[in-house]
């Protein structure tokens, strides 16, 4: 018998967990989870974008002190490393009765229990102006990437180094001095103000507010009390008293201010913010919580400050699973006094706490010291131990590499072509298939007609990215025939689940199947499903040809070689596998992989020769064409397009399960075979991009079309008329 510790218990997955927005708090409990999943529980977190910025270092990064990616909590890693779903996209509405959100372009969403950290914004739309030409503080990553874009126009003249900032509060008064700061960096002679409508800047003591005055003097910046914003053009404040203050870039930080979106969910409210008790729950609701700046709490009120975000975290956790599991939550008593650390432009700092106050460069490092350690915690995170091998096992049974997804989970091309030796000759005459083609042909009346399926293995635990790629992806052998999608039929193997869950993730992916062959031009018409041990979306499609398919057959000597998609995604899928993908080269990949590619296929309709790049890599495909044209294949290595990160991940030594097999099968001449890029060209493909072999002459025009329709569309070699082979160059 298996040893005790080596068997695992199956327990379906019964209650949702979502984690609304991707906040210093939330980031915590994501990694406090990971750590100690709840088994049972399935959790997911919701964020615009792949990462979330961390505001304690957004002066340091204004200043010129860090780099933007210094800022970011990288949530795709988090995600993977706690086993949550993470849906980029957000809230914009939420039913607590009914317990459930809406989801901007994506559609309703479902929870059990559910937490708020979605932060503030500084935006002031109601100034004439505003919306045109000023810019929040908040949300931080619009006005970094705003002020960068204002330094490099100030860095080439062709904008005034004049700035206003509305507010004289603690966050103003330091990114007044950040920004003043980095553009006497570029040698510039900066001009700014900030406006404040009291009569002294607010937030701190007055030994404080005296030695921030200094510092802003020091710099020259200036403070101007008193003043009441009344509209904002291109190139000015106009204030209230007729008076106009020089800016070509002016931000707001005159205050929190809650997202609109929040005053229409019924939940009680205090000024716009969340009303959340001692255990950090809604009033009224113990099955949502609210957190960080968007939260106010209602037994200790406290400044928007993220410190309180911080010892938030592990409250937050331990009540959330206290819900879940009907346990006893617990009571967050924050702190009276906090200790205010505030940058002073260059590297020196000026920290507050009770009255007292000390500045200099010392506390500038303090700073450094204690935003770069929060930073670390959310990134160095542990390494979980690996699975035990057991003790005794059969010959062969060494390898501790685990099974990748998606295509790279492939049965080995040399195994696949042994094993159909076996298949009889084709005994009916309306089964046209040739061998080697991406699908099936039969005779249809007067057309003909294509029949192909497809299946993935999970490599996200979001079912609809999944099931919109696998969708792009099994539609990827009708479009390379030059068909039009019929109809089709899904395979869905869920995880053991409630039949709640059960019913909640099928609507998802039938809803997203049924979206994504809609607009294909196909009917979903049926399927099947079940509940395995992981997820598993695959369709079977057929689609109508009025003439002959396009095949692997007609590839030309001097015909060139296009492909409409970059290549690198076994390697990614795997990095992120093992945590060491960059999330934001992750998500703009799966985004990619998710788009449909019927308009390029219509676009090479004409092609001599197409199939879709999929499992056995870019070179196991062209050798395919290369074999069934009698042609051979020249690929410039330097042209092929690759997803971001994925030569620095093959560089690193990241690669797919698949790819030792594809390297085999399909060899390609090269001079230099420890080039990271070369080993892409037998990187396993999901939902890769259309190969074509056109006329040379008419490679640029199409070319043209496929990059005008949104494709990366690049001509990458030329076949030949030597021996089936590729040689690359």
């Amino acid at each position: 018998m298996p040893e005790a510790a080596d068997m695992q218990i199956d327990i379906p997955l019964t209650r949702d967990l979502v984690l609304i927005g991707g906040g210093h708090a939330h980031a915590l409990v994501m990694r406090r989870w990971g750590m100690n999943p709840l088994p049972g529980a399935r959790l997911t977190v919701i964020n615009p974008g792949p990462t979330a910025p961390y505001t304690g270092m957004l002066p340091g990064h204004v200043a010129g002190h860090y780099s933007r990616g210094d800022l970011d909590i990288d949530l795709v890693r988090l995600a993977r490393f706690c086993g949550a779903r993470l849906i980029d996209g957000a809230v914009d509405a939420l039913d607590a009765d009914a317990r459930v959100m809406h989801i901007e372009g994506w559609g309703d969403l479902k929870y059990d229990v559910a937490s708020l950290d979605v932060g503030i914004t500084a935006e002031m739309p109601e100034i004439e102006g505003f919306s045109d030409h000023g810019t929040g503080a908040k949300p931080l990553a619009q006005y970094a990437s705003r002020w960068r874009a204002f330094l490099r126009a100030v860095e080439v003249g062709d904008t005034a180094p004049e700035v206003a900032v509305i507010g004289g509060g603690v966050a103003g008064v330091e990114l007044s001095l950040a920004m003043a700061h980095a553009l006497r960096n570029m040698g510039k002679r900066p001009v700014i103000t900030v406006l404040e409508a009291a009569d002294q800047t607010t937030g701190t003591g007055p030994k404080a507010r005296a030695r921030l005055m200094q510092a802003m003097d020091a710099l020259g910046v200036t403070l101007q009390t008193g003043a009441q914003v009344e509209r904002i053009a291109a190139d000015h404040v106009a204030l209230s008293d007729g008076s106009r203050i020089a800016a070509a870039f002016t931000v707001a930080s005159a205050g929190a201010r809650p997202h609109a979106w929040i005053a229409d969910t019924g939940l009680p409210l205090e000024n716009g913010f969340v009303r959340a008790t001692e255990t950090l729950s809604v009033e009224g609701y113990d099955t949502l919580f609210a957190v960080g700046d968007c939260a106010h709490l209602t037994h200790a009120p406290r400044p928007k400050a993220g410190v309180f975000a911080v010892r938030e975290a592990p409250i937050l956790h331990d009540n959330l699973r206290a819900v879940l599991t009907g346990g006893k939550m617990r009571a967050f008593h924050p702190q009276k006094h906090y200790l205010k650390l505030i940058s002073l432009g260059g590297k020196s700092a000026l920290a507050e706490r009770g009255g007292l106050t000390v500045s200099g460069p010392l506390l500038w490092r303090w700073k450094d010291h204690i935003d770069r350690s929060f930073m670390d915690k959310l990134t160095d995170l542990p390494a979980m131990p690996a699975p035990r091998l057991p003790a005794v096992r059969a010959l062969g049974g060494d390898t501790a590499k685990p099974l990748c997804a998606g295509c790279g989970s492939k049965i080995a091309g040399d195994s696949l072509a042994q094993a159909l030796t076996v298949l009889p000759p084709r005994a009916r005459a309306d089964v046209l298939s040739r061998p080697g083609d991406d699908a099936a042909i039969l005779a249809h009346g007067a057309r003909k007609q294509v029949m192909t399926t497809d299946h993935l293995r999970a490599f996200t635990a979001d079912p609809v990215t999944l099931t919109r790629i696998a969708a792009v992806h099994a539609l990827g052998d009708i479009w390379a025939m030059g068909a039009s999608p019929q109809a089709a039929l899904s395979s869905v193997t869920l995880p053991r689940m409630s039949r709640t869950l059960q019913a909640r993730t099928l609507a998802e992916v039938l809803r997203t199947a049924s979206e994504v062959m809609h607009a294909a031009g196909a009917d979903l018409v049926g399927g099947h499903s079940t509940m395995g041990s992981e997820t598993v979306i695959g369709f079977s499609l057929t689609g109508l040809c009025d003439g002959d398919p396009i095949g692997h057959y007609g590839a030309q000597p001097g015909d060139a070689l296009i492909l409409t998609r970059p290549i690198g995604t076994g390697v990614i899928l795997a990095a992120e596998m093992a945590g060491q993908a960059r999330g934001t080269n992750v998500q703009a990949m799966l985004r990619r992989m998710g788009t449909p590619q019927g308009d390029a296929a219509a676009i090479l309709s004409g092609a001599q020769a197409m199939t879709d790049v999929t499992g056995f890599g870019l070179a196991g495909h062209l050798l395919a064409i290369c074999k069934s044209s009698g042609v051979g294949a020249q690929i410039v290595l330097d042209a092929v397009p690759v997803y971001d990160g994925a030569l620095d991940l093959s560089a690193a030594g990241h690669f797919s399960s698949l790819h030792a097999d594809n390297l085999r099968s399909a060899p390609v001449t090269y001079h230099d075979p420890q080039d990271p890029k070369f080993a892409l060209l037998h990187d396993p493909q999901t939902a890769g991009g259309l190969l074509a072999a056109v006329p040379a002459n008419q490679a640029d025009f199409l070319i043209e079309r496929l990059c005008a329709a949104g494709h990366v569309a690049v001509r990458i070699g030329r076949f030949t008329d030597d021996a089936p082979r590729i040689v690359c160059a």
